[in-house]
């Protein structure tokens, strides 16, 4: 009799593991974005390899007017990005062909570091398709800087965002993008 008893624990064990496994599988996969702005290419190769870690959708946030190597001269206080990023309220206008935005669940939004945060043009990026409720997690480059002062300053700024911390990914390789984007549990 005590065996027949073992018998039915372990099958209504084992049943409820598979039913459990199989709720796992039935949901839905969340949809994702890998969006970036990349003035030199360098953001451009980190979101690359990002989206095909993830499965994500590769888009490109392109300003209308195109930085040249003169915009980006960060030693002249007169050069275009310098002017932007001094004005925390510029919002340089961007190509809006981003179709679906409010389709995906997750956004991962990649740039440089400029002047120790994130361009102005990724603020116009999010006012203009607003992530509301939606997950949203900065990546960035940089030559000497980290992301923890985009991650701060856009948290305050779009409370109404799931913001999950980013990362600076300098260099990295798709192993150390996927064991990041494990690591935030996504």
């Amino acid at each position: 009799m005590k065996k027949f008893f073992f018998l039915l624990a372990v099958m209504a064990v084992t049943l409820t593991a598979c039913g459990q496994n199989n709720k796992k599988q039935n949901t839905p996969e969340m949809k994702t974005l890998v969006a970036y702005f990349s003035a030199t290419g360098t953001t451009a190769a980190v979101a690359k390899d990002l989206a095909e870690v993830t499965g994500a959708t590769l888009y490109e946030i392109k300003p209308e007017v195109k930085y040249t190597a003169e915009d980006l001269d960060w030693r002249d206080k007169e050069s275009r990005s310098s002017v932007e990023m001094q004005d925390r309220s510029s919002r340089p206008a961007i190509v809006k062909d981003l179709k679906d935005a409010d389709s995906y669940d997750v956004v991962y939004i990649g740039f440089p570091v400029w002047w120790y945060t994130a361009p102005t043009l990724i603020n116009t990026f999010i006012e203009t398709y607003g992530f509301k409720g939606k997950t949203v997690v900065f990546f960035a480059t940089s030559g000497g800087s980290n992301i923890d002062n985009a991650n701060a300053e856009f948290k305050a700024a779009y409370p109404e965002i799931n913001w999950k911390d980013g990362k600076t990914l300098n260099q990295a390789t798709q192993d150390d993008i996927k064991a990041w984007v494990e690591s935030i549990g996504l």
